[in-house]
């Protein structure tokens, strides 16, 4: 395996706090991303009908998601830079936990064994731009319940976490390409 995690970037928190728009704007300004899996899982499997979907089969959409991170993961080794990641393993650990299942012992193995940059990205609960749609359905509060169980499972596994603020987009960009020591391109 391969040991260049260090320049993996994660963004993370609860749904409608921003990570997708700043993912979007480091993709803009020239970083390599990795998108979302839930939005991905849950578009795919709503165009096949699939049952995979986090208001129908919890368990198998977790399995989704860390499969979907784990092909993110290896993927970003073809990329020279740095690279962000909307999410990542450890995700999946906080999903199972918010929705009261077991975190099998591959999942936490897999948590452990492919790792990011000790820096993790959080981006705080934000009620002024929170909204749902066909693919967000959470409610708020469900929306902060996802934000503590996520930073819990970055805690548990060691990394720094690192409070995003709540600010214009342009002012993240620059607050997390500072905080990860990276050059603006």
């Amino acid at each position: 395996m391969q040991n260049d995690f260090g320049r993996f970037f994660v963004l993370t928190g609860g749904p409608g706090s921003g990570k997708t728009t700043l993912i979007e704007a480091l993709k803009a300004a020239g970083f390599a991303t990795a998108p979302e899996a839930g939005r991905g899982i849950i578009r795919d499997q709503m165009a096949i009908g699939g049952p995979a979907l986090p208001w129908q089969d919890r368990a198998l959409f977790a399995e989704l998601m860390l499969s979907w991170e784990l092909r993110s993961w290896h993927a970003a080794h073809a990329e020279p830079g740095p690279v962000f990641f909307d999410r990542g393993v450890p995700d999946t650990i906080g999903y199972l936990r918010l929705c009261g299942l077991p975190v099998l012992s591959h999942i936490m193995s897999a948590a452990t064994t492919f790792r990011y940059a000790p820096r993790v990205f959080i981006a705080p609960p934000w009620p002024q731009i929170f909204t749902q749609d066909e693919e967000r359905k959470q409610t708020p509060d469900e929306a902060e319940r996802t934000f503590q169980a996520v930073a819990g499972a970055y805690a548990e596994l060691g990394y720094e976490m690192v409070s995003l603020p709540l600010a214009p987009v342009e002012e993240r960009v620059r607050f997390v390409l500072d905080a990860a020591g990276l050059s603006r391109t």
